[in-house]
């Protein structure tokens, strides 16, 4: 195969949405998830995962997040690919503040230690860039 029909495959198989969503971000990702019932047809339903990006990965259609979050005390990391038919939608439900792109310390840390502060985006003024402020108050990851 030549580069031209890779690249016009990688764009067809491109998602048209931008997710605005970075390392330290709250977010769901809604999940397709196929179940066989017992009469052998497939039903399809949505899970949402919710939890923090502890990294975004790779380029164009081959972007992986993951995404953790703790459930019943236990740490559940999923890696997704971003592109996939199988992601439904990304929604980011918090903007956190952090220093790092890959924060894996936060494997370690529990309780208040494991808050991320939340960056405050603000409405861009007339033609200007938009404005963002950290503030004091944690979120719970």
């Amino acid at each position: 195969m030549s580069k031209l029909n890779i690249e016009a495959i990688h764009q067809e198989n491109k998602k048209k949405d931008a997710f605005d969503f970075r390392s330290g971000d709250t977010v769901t990702v809604n999940v397709k998830i196929m179940e066989k019932t017992a009469d052998g047809k497939v039903k399809s339903r949505i899970q949402p995962f919710k939890g923090v990006v502890i990294q975004r990965k790779g380029t164009g259609v081959s972007t992986s997040v993951t995404v953790r979050k703790i459930s019943s005390g236990v740490g559940v990391e999923r890696i997704f690919q971003i592109h996939s038919p199988l992601i439904d939608s990304i929604v980011t439900d918090v903007h956190g503040s952090v220093r790092r792109a890959r924060i894996f310390y936060m494997r370690n840390l529990q309780g208040k230690a494991a808050r991320i502060t939340e960056r405050r985006i603000h409405a861009p003024a007339s033609g200007s860039a938009a404005a963002v402020e950290t503030v004091a108050e944690p979120t719970e990851a």
